[in-house]
């Protein structure tokens, strides 16, 4: 009785923690999210132009090039420049990869899960 009691009660814990982890993961993706979009547009804000990779929000020293609005290089000047803009870049939780981020037209600048369940986030 005491084992059909534990297995009954595993039954019902179990797939919370299941979902909990995922609400955190999520949560983590909406922060993540929210971060490295508002530094891309500070770095627009600043520089005239979105950045060429997201690894340049992180850069020490600015960027040669970054895109313009059409996804053409556009030069940067360095005293524009106020970053870094992120202490480092951080990746996607739900899948531990890097964020997608588009240089074409006409979605310059757009930042979005790697994951394709929240790609429209």
């Amino acid at each position: 009785i005491v084992i059909i009691i534990i297995a009954i009660l595993a039954a019902v814990v179990v797939p919370k923690f299941t979902q909990s982890s995922t609400k955190s993961k999520e949560a983590s993706l909406r922060s993540n999210l929210k971060l490295v979009r508002n530094a891309v547009e500070l770095f627009r804000a600043d520089c005239g132009s979105y950045p060429k990779v997201l690894a340049d929000l992180a850069a020490t020293a600015a960027p040669a090039n970054g895109k313009d609005a059409a996804g053409a290089d556009a030069p940067i000047t360095a005293a524009d420049w106020k970053g870094p803009y992120l202490e480092s870049t951080p990746v996607d939780p739900t899948n531990n990869t890097a964020f997608t981020y588009s240089v074409a037209s006409p979605t310059v600048g757009k930042v979005t899960s790697s994951n394709a369940a929240y790609a429209a986030w």
